[in-house]
This record gives structure tokens, sequence and C-alpha cells, in this order.
């Protein structure tokens, strides 16, 4: 069900704060799980504001939001980096492993020659 104007903007300024509060104890997946609830609320204040400019408050509100985001994407930016550095760890830890685990014939010999 759609929300009014200051329903979404209260919404959005709960969950913002709620995240800020949270921020370095969230995983990917939270923060994800965020963005996409915000996306929905910044849709319907897009749809309102189509409608009805924003009132003084309002932008106010929502700059304050805004303002906010570089914390946000940092620590977004954290985790992206972390699991880049894990993948890149995991990928080399895969060329060691199949170095030494070489198809080898298990019938073949190994012939030292003396010089």
């Amino acid at each position: 069900m759609p929300m009014d104007r200051s329903e979404c903007i209260s919404q959005l300024e709960s969950t913002t704060n709620d995240i800020l509060n949270n921020l370095y104890d969230l995983n990917y997946e939270q923060l994800e799980s965020f963005i996409e609830l915000r996306q929905q609320i910044v849709d319907q204040l897009i749809e309102h504001f189509s409608q009805e400019q924003a009132s003084k408050h309002e932008k106010e509100i929502i700059n304050n939001l805004l303002d906010q985001d570089h914390e946000i994407l940092a620590r977004m930016n954290t985790l992206r980096l972390e699991a880049q550095d894990w993948l890149h760890k995991r990928g080399q830890a895969k060329v060691q492993r199949n170095a030494y685990e070489a198809g080898y014939t298990p019938d073949s010999f190994l012939m030292d020659r003396k010089k």
C-alpha cells in the first residue's frame, strides 16, 4: 500500500538512521536489503513530488539524509574491497593447489641420470 509523503520521508529518515547506527556491524546482505527498501521509498517520493513539489522542510530533511550517504557508500566500498581481496586470495590458493595436483600418470617412472 503506498504511503503518503510524510510517511515516506519518515520511513526514509528512520531506516537511514537505523543503518547509520549499526553501519559497521552490518554485512553486505543487510546493506543490500536497506538499499532495496530505500529505493522503494524513493520511488514513491518521486511519484509524490511529480504531482506536487517538495516543501522547503521536506527538501531540508532529504538533503540531510543525502549528506549521510558518503558514510554508507564508504562502508559498502570497504565490504566490496574485502570481497575482492578474498576472491583474489582464493584464486591464488586454487592456482597453487592445481600446481601440486598436476596430472601424473600412475604407472610412469622417474629416472634420474648421473652426470
